[in-house]
Order: structure tokens, then C-alpha cells, then sequence
């Protein structure tokens, strides 16, 4: 075979993998339309194709770094069960790190809902934005990983494993670093380097971070894992609670800021 028919049989055999991964992980490429539907609408194209394109990169070093070295993530290794059903890029299969924008740009919509309007009109609250969205996206591994561990036990089957196991449910905490800085990484590129974009609604977003929550409490549950969904359970509403009272903090002093605004620009009475 020619070196042209070794190239048409590569391209061949990776459509066909990609085929394999969209029939394999059909709620991946669900939750990725939900994602490029709300960012596009949010961001706009170019910023959304950038979220994806930069975000999957960041995943993609990370995990064939972890699996190799166990940084950031701690040292884990997929078990290729399903190569050649799916598409992977090294021995990582593909839609992993498919799967880190869109969890980060639904945190990033949660921590803009939570810091309010303001949270982009300075560097520092860029920066709170950053820290939050990464925070946030951390605690959906809280309940995602814990139950991909135990994937032979539902439809994500067993394609990987921590050879040193882990404290919180079989997973090292390491891997909750990883997830931290990860989240830092993508949302911190996609806000700190365009400081003058401004981005529109983030309900969307939020809709989705909540969704990739429900469908991996209710696997959780499925499998028989009541501990492990009752900690997330119990996580997630704290953090609700808490981000809701962010919010009310920092939308009332934005609000009291602009209200007062016209009387120091008026020469009226300061606060």
C-alpha cells in the first residue's frame, strides 16, 4: 500500500473510531450541543470554538501527563478495553477531554450568576471569576469520578483505574487538585487574555452545570451508591447555599454602587 493509501486508511480508521465514540458516549456529545448551543449564544462563535479548542487541550496534557507521571491528576492509567471501538489520542480515549470545556464553561456561568454583574468590570473580580469557576467545577468531580471508577458497573464500562486506589471513595485527592487546576487553566485563558469581551446570559450554563449533576447523581444512585450521592448531594446544596448568598452580597452593593453613583458624580452627599 502506498503512502497515499496509508493516509486514506488512517483518515478512514479515525472517522470510523469517532463514530464508535459518538455511539459509545452519546450523552458526551449531548452535553457538548447543550455547550455550543447556550456558548455560542453567550460568547459568540470565535470564543466558543476557542473555550473548546483551549479547554481540550489543557485536559488532553494533563491526562496523558497524569497517566505517564501522575501530575496533575495523580497517577492513574485507562485500561484501552475499548480501543479500536473509539477513537483515542494516545492512550487517552477522546471524549475525556471532550469533556473539561464544557464542565468548565458551565461552572464559569455559575460563578458569574453567583459574583454578579460586576464580576468583570475589574481585573481582581476576573480573577474571583477564575478562582470560583475552577472551585466549582472541582466539586462536580466530587460525584463524577467516584462513580467513573466504577464504571463497569454502568454504561461508561471499565476503561480506567488508580492503581493506589484513593480516600474519598476509591479516588486519591490528587485528583481533586487536578480537576481545580484544570478548571483554572481553561477559564482563566478563555477570561484573562480577552479582559474586554463581555459575555451575555449565563442561564444556559448554568442549566448545564445542573443537568451533568443530575445525570451523575442518578447513575450514582442507580448503581446502589447512596453514600457517595448523599455526599454529593450534601456538598452540592452547601454550595448552593453559599453561592446564593455570594450573590446576594454582591448584587446588592453593585446595585447600592450604581445608586449612588449620580449623586458623587452630581456633587451630591457621599455615602
Amino acid at each position: 500500500m502506498g503512502t497515499i493509501g496509508l493516509v486514506q486508511a488512517s483518515l478512514w480508521s479515525a472517522v470510523s473510531q469517532l463514530a464508535g465514540t459518538m455511539t459509545l458516549r452519546p450523552y458526551v456529545f449531548g452535553f457538548l450541543a447543550i455547550f455550543l448551543l447556550a456558548g455560542v449564544r453567550d460568547l459568540g462563535r470565535a470564543r466558543t470554538l476557542a473555550f473548546l479548542s483551549w479547554g481540550g487541550g489543557v485536559a488532553l496534557v494533563a491526562e496523558l501527563v497524569s497517566t505517564q507521571v501522575g501530575v496533575p491528576f495523580g497517577l492513574y492509567h485507562y485500561t484501552g478495553a475499548t480501543r479500536g471501538a473509539e477513537l483515542f489520542v494516545g492512550n487517552v480515549p477522546f471524549f475525556s477531554p471532550l469533556s473539561f470545556p464544557f464542565l468548565a464553561y458551565a461552572s464559569f456561568c455559575l460563578a458569574r450568576r453567583a459574583l454578579g454583574p460586576a464580576w468583570g468590570s475589574t481585573r481582581a473580580g476576573r480573577v474571583r471569576a477564575v478562582f470560583v469557576s475552577g472551585g466549582l467545577m472541582m466539586l462536580l468531580d466530587v460525584v463524577i469520578d467516584p462513580s467513573a471508577v466504577r464504571g463497569e458497573r454502568w454504561f461508561l464500562g471499565h476503561i480506567f483505574y488508580y492503581p493506589d486506589g484513593g480516600l474519598y471513595f476509591g479516588v486519591p485527592l490528587s485528583n481533586f487538585l487536578g480537576w481545580l487546576t484544570v478548571g483554572w487553566l481553561t477559564v482563566g485563558g478563555a477570561v484573562l487574555v480577552r479582559p474586554d469581551a463581555r459575555p451575555g446570559s449565563p442561564g444556559p450554563g448554568i442549566g448545564l452545570y445542573y443537568l451533568v449533576l443530575a445525570v451523575n447523581l442518578t447513575v450514582t444512585l442507580w448503581i446502589g451508591e447512596w453514600l457517595i450521592a448523599a455526599a454529593g448531594i450534601v456538598v452540592h446544596v452547601g454550595a448552593f447555599l453559599l453561592l446564593y448568598n455570594v450573590n446576594r452580597m454582591t448584587v446588592g452593593r453593585w446595585s447600592a454602587e450604581r445608586i449612588s453613583a449620580p449623586a458623587i458624580s452630581s456633587g451630591g452627599p457621599t455615602p
